[in-house]
Formats: C-alpha cells, structure tokens, sequence
C-alpha cells in the first residue's frame, strides 16, 4: 500500500453572503460550500469525486490546491522533506502539525517557513490543475511550447532555455504530442489535442499531485477513452496521484482506485471502487448508481428517481441532508446528523441505517 500524500481533516470552506442595499452591507448568511469533509490521497492513487452539480466538488479540489481559502481543517502534504499544512497561511500555524516543524523547501533544500506569498508561489510545482473546459483553458495568444513551458517558469522550477525546452520535448512526448505541434497555437487543435496541451502543462513540473476538475466532460465519449488511458498510463509512468472529479460514474469507475460521494458539501460515502460501485451501503450511491448504463442487453434499466433538487448549502437541511429526497428516511434521519464511521475496512458511509441496506449489484460477466 502506497504512502498517504494528502491527508484532508474537517475541511470547510464557507462563503459570505452580503444583503443587498447602502444599509445592509454585512455578511447576514454563510454558503457552507463544503462542510467538515475527511480523506486521504496516496501517491500514486487516483480518489474519484461524484456528486450532483453544487454538491462542492470543484470547491474541494480549488481549497487543497490553495486556489481558495479554506475556512478551517487541515490539509496536510506529506513530502519527502517534511509536511506542510496547506491550509493555513501563516508562519504560526505550520510550527505544530504533527509536532514538529513544518517547511516548504524550494529546489536545491532552502527552506521557506510560509505557505503565503513568495512561498506559496515556489510550493505551486508539486501540485497543478487540469481545468474542465479545453477551449478556454489554454492562452490563444501563447504558442504550444509556452503554454508548456509557463509553469516551469512562473514558478522558478527552471530558468535555462535549453533544460526548459528538453522537459517541454519530453512531457510533449509521453502526452502524445508531436514536436511540430509545439510550435502551433491552440486554435489549430481539436478539443482532445487541446486537453493532451492541459494535461501536458499540469505534469511538465512533475508535481506529486493533480487535481483533474471535469477533465473529459466536454470530449466525446471514444476521446474520453483516450484521455482516461493516457492519465492512466502518466500516472504508472510518473507516480501522481489524482484527484478526479467527474459526473460520469462509467469514467470514474475506470480510473479510480477509491470513490467518494459528496452531497451538498459533506461526504456521504467513502470506499474503494469496487466496494462502492457493487455493494454501496448510502441510498444516495446506489441512487446515483441505478442511473448507469449496465452492458447487459437482458438488463432492466430502472434508474431511481429522486424527487425534487439538490438543497441549497446556504439553507442546508438539518439531520440528514439527505432525508429531504431519500425514499428510506425516518424521523431520526430529520433531527439527527449520522456519524461518518467506518463499517467495513476502507469503507466509510454517513447514513443511520447503511447496515440495514443492501445494495448489492450483481457482477459483469467476464
């Protein structure tokens, strides 16, 4: 088993909402965008990240990679030459996680004590981003090369030109890119060319860590193949580890090694992929699950249907969050928030009754 990279505790991130007009300036409610949510990520592991739009998915991959702020928690990197809490900013709060001090290190072993600012900037190499729409995602104005190139530079990891060009040539490669195109710009390619560009750019630093936020939503679906294997294949070769966050189960199924489900800011359910997809224990999972095509002709397609939307984080239900459209509530689920525990090793679930559901879905012929 793989050494733990990310540890995330309680993580929350909440958003103020100001009232409008001259006199009602302050902030009046919170969006409890993601709300006390607890996991790990190994190096070299692949977590998948499901929910219904607003659940907070992008929210939980933006506050690991520090592109927001979280409100409270702990994240910790666990590098090889030290931990860092990577969501606190100031120099205080990195003196006492796990006991010791914490240190971000800039290449060559100088030790920086603060993860804001300068700091942050030189710590951005080990962890990058693969953005959701291909199109919009890449400079129009930049060529190939320097759209590549830009992390390297941006955030110190090199400055000679030549070293710079021999590790653009050679990320360009493992993503399938040929040298020519190096030298186009991004109109010239199509949408799965544009995303192998994303893709290129997040690794060329070779960073510990990638969060890949919709990353194959908007290609078709024999390029979604292409893109998943090629993550698959760059991830054996260079030992990240990702965080996928997706709507399409079939597609998380296949790339991730653990799956968490996350409904309106907290964690539902929590296991390996194998565990949740065929003996899920939340009715929300096996909800989600009901809706996805099975490659068996003889096969009823009966997807649950779940009445009503998904609330609001800024007036989330009590209890349960869940009971409001659960076909299996009680009075317990309205009044009273469930325990996130562990009740088979590796499988974790937030529901009263996941012990008396069974979910279990018959396997695929080999």
């Amino acid at each position: 088993m793989n050494p733990v990279l990310i540890e995330v505790r309680d993580l929350e991130v909440r958003f103020p909402v100001r009232g409008k007009g001259f006199l009602n300036r302050g902030p009046v409610q919170e969006v409890r965008a993601v709300d006390g949510v607890s996991f790990d990520i190994r190096r070299a592991e692949t977590v998948g990240l499901v929910g219904e739009s607003g659940s907070g998915k992008t929210t939980v991959g933006r506050a690991i990679l520090r592109a927001i702020d979280p409100t409270s928690g702990t994240v910790i990197y666990h590098g090889r030459q030290g931990d860092v809490d990577l969501a606190h900013a100031d120099e205080s709060a990195l003196r006492d996680v796990r006991g010791k001090l914490q240190m971000v290190f800039r290449e060559g072993g100088v030790p920086v004590h603060s993860l804001s600012g300068e700091a942050l900037r030189l710590f951005r190499p080990r962890m990058s981003l693969v953005f959701q729409d291909p199109y919009s995602s890449l400079n129009p104005r930049m060529t190939v090369r320097d759209i590549i190139a830009e992390p390297l530079i941006a955030g110190g990891v090199m400055r000679d030109r030549a070293q710079i060009d021999a590790r653009v040539r050679e990320i360009a490669a493992r993503c399938k890119l040929d040298l020519e195109h190096l030298r186009r710009f991004p109109h010239a390619f199509s949408g799965g060319q544009r995303q192998r560009i994303c893709i290129a750019r997040a690794l060329v630093a070779r960073p510990d860590f990638v969060v890949c936020d919709e990353s194959v939503s908007a290609l078709d679906v024999s390029i979604q193949a292409e893109i998943v294997n090629l993550l698959k294949d760059l991830q054996e070769e260079m030992g990240v580890a990702f965080l996928f966050i997706a709507h399409d189960l079939s597609v998380v199924a296949q790339m991730s090694h653990r799956v968490a489900v996350l409904y309106v800011g907290k964690f539902v359910e929590y296991a390996p992929t194998e565990n949740l997809f065929f003996a899920p224990r939340h009715p929300y999972t096996h909800a989600l699950l009901s809706a996805v095509p099975r490659a068996d002709p003889d096969a009823v397609f009966d997807p649950i249907r779940l009445d009503g939307e998904i609330p609001s984080p800024l007036s989330a239900p009590s209890g349960c969050r869940f009971h409001t459209r659960c076909p299996f509530a009680r009075d317990r689920c309205k009044t009273e928030t469930p325990a996130w525990r562990e009740i088979a090793p590796e499988h974790f679930v937030a529901c009263h009754y996941a012990e008396e559901f069974d979910f279990s879905r018959p396997r695929a012929a080999a």
